[in-house]
């Protein structure tokens, strides 16, 4: 069977991912991450699309429970490696974001940096990984995401947003389609072994108002949206279209 993109994208891609501009703003995420929930060190996180660990390393140093669930079987090798080199032990599984096999199990749940939402292939696809980030939590539990910010490639052309280095240079370039949001673009990149990877990227991007009510329809009540900054994550932030990310925090009834 063939691979999806984001598949074949992370097969031998962990290594080469931590060195990644967009993954070092993990202390300062992880700090707005806690008061989220106040600090209370009680509350059992969820991390969708955990890639490498970052976050659930991070909050297990801290002295949460965390368990990180990822697609990709290196990713999560290297997330199990990291934690131990770190000393903590967040439970990692493998397993898909579409399908989560979890009820009722946590007081929060991250998703961050594209963690899964929003790389499927139809918005049916993305719209159970936020129905089974809902059913995850317990009442009165909250979900902190990011996902693309469907303004920025409205207020802008490609190549404008390519040459800010908002996104990184494709060889075939970028082509937005404007009826259904997705952006698909030739990634070409290099493996941890130094081998050349050409990778045929399909993502949606998301406008304000359509997150907040496909996040009601998945059995959140209140859903409030901000402008996502690496690293410095606020309700301060109000959202624009010069925000490459939406940074949108549901809380579930």
């Amino acid at each position: 069977m063939t691979k999806k993109w984001y598949e074949a994208l992370f097969t031998d891609y962990a290594g080469t991912y931590d060195r990644e501009s967009f993954t070092q703003g993990t202390l300062g995420e992880c700090d707005f991450i806690e008061s989220e929930i106040g600090g209370d060190r009680s509350v059992p996180i969820l991390d969708i699309g955990c890639g490498t660990g970052r976050h659930a390393i991070e909050l297990a140093r801290r002295g949460y429970t965390v368990t990180g669930i990822d697609l990709s079987p290196s990713q999560i090798e290297r997330a199990k490696a990291k934690a131990a080199a770190a000393g903590v032990a967040p439970d990692f599984l493998v397993g898909d974001a579409r399908s989560l096999p979890f009820d009722g199990r946590f007081g929060l749940a991250v998703m961050i940096c594209e963690g899964a939402f929003p790389l499927m292939e139809t918005d049916e696809m993305n719209f159970e990984i936020l129905r089974g980030a809902g059913r995850a939590l317990r009442p009165g539990g909250k979900l902190v995401m990011t996902t693309l910010n469907g303004l920025f490639p409205l207020h802008r052309s490609v190549g404008q947003f390519e040459s800010e280095g908002m996104v990184e240079a494709a060889s075939g370039g970028h082509d937005f389609d404007l009826l259904t949001f997705r952006m698909r673009s030739r990634l070409e990149t290099r493996d941890d072994q130094g081998r050349p990877i050409e990778v045929d990227c399909d993502e949606r991007w998301y406008i304000p108002s359509e997150l907040t009510w496909l996040l009601k329809q998945a059995g959140f009540g209140s859903v409030e949206v901000f402008g996502a900054r690496l690293g410095a994550f606020s309700r301060a932030d109000a959202l624009t279209p010069d925000d490459f990310e939406i940074l949108a925090i549901a809380a579930k009834p």
